[in-house]
């Protein structure tokens, strides 16, 4: 195995190098798709997300074991770009990456819990109002991603977690970040085209798209124009 681990929980070590072995039999299953995220105890009686990604068929184990970085490298390694740039995502403990005959076999990633408890598939049916604010802010929220030159590759509804605080503010974390792009212009063909993947009704994109271009400097029809035409050119062939 390799395992790497924040060094702010160097403490968790032992129990992390015992995850693989104890994961099909404890903690509670919070999501059971082509990976599979747990939540676990640790000693220190904290609860804890350990994703497992499928294990890689064929040439893609080759593949990731000499040419490209696992996604457990990958999601690790951006969340610690992303929250040195300010971005919201829930802070990651460590990897294990387990290989069997010289290539990849299994990899784990361990993150704290967000905190967050809502995420963006309430806008599938959900009229836009009561919810401007929350847009608003998401707007913001993503052009200020974007101006830093980050893009999230899989911006779909279940990774984008939000909640209003107690105050009335909205606070937003993005997760699923091992697809991510850093250091390019996000021009506005690919800022519009971005938020395709979004579950909601028009008027949703437009006051998206239009907040957007305001926190961009960017004209606000063409904007509305982009965003709208991804948007039914994704959904087009999946409805």
């Amino acid at each position: 195995m390799k395992i790497v681990i924040n060094p702010t929980y160097e403490v968790l070590r032992e129990w992390i190098t015992t995850l693989p072995e104890r994961f099909a039999h404890e903690g509670e299953v919070i999501y059971d798709a082509r990976n599979q995220i747990r939540l676990m105890t640790a000693p220190d009686g904290k609860e804890y997300c350990v994703k497992r990604f499928h294990a890689p068929r064929s040439l893609n184990r080759w593949i990731y074991s000499f040419l490209r970085a696992p996604k457990a490298v990958r999601a690790y390694e951006n969340a610690l770009r992303l929250r040195q740039a300010g971005i919201g995502t829930p802070e990651v403990i460590g990897y294990i990456l387990v290989f069997h005959r010289g290539l990849l076999s299994e990899s784990y990633l361990v993150s704290l819990r967000s905190v967050l408890t809502r995420d963006f598939y309430e806008f599938r049916h959900h009229p836009l109002a009561g919810y401007e604010d929350i847009v608003c802010t998401f707007a913001l929220f993503t052009a200020k991603m974007h101006e830093k030159g980050i893009l999230h590759k899989d911006y779909s509804p279940g990774n984008i977690l939000f909640d209003r605080q107690p105050d009335g503010s909205v606070s937003f974390e993005i997760v699923d970040v091992n697809r991510m792009q850093f250091g390019y212009a996000v021009s506005i063909d690919n800022a519009c085209r971005n938020f395709c993947r979004l579950w909601g009704q028009e008027d949703f994109f437009t006051l998206l798209a239009q907040e957007y271009a305001r926190a961009r400097g960017w004209d606000e029809q063409q904007c509305v124009r982009l965003t709208l035409r991804y948007w039914r050119r994704f959904w087009r062939h999946r409805t």
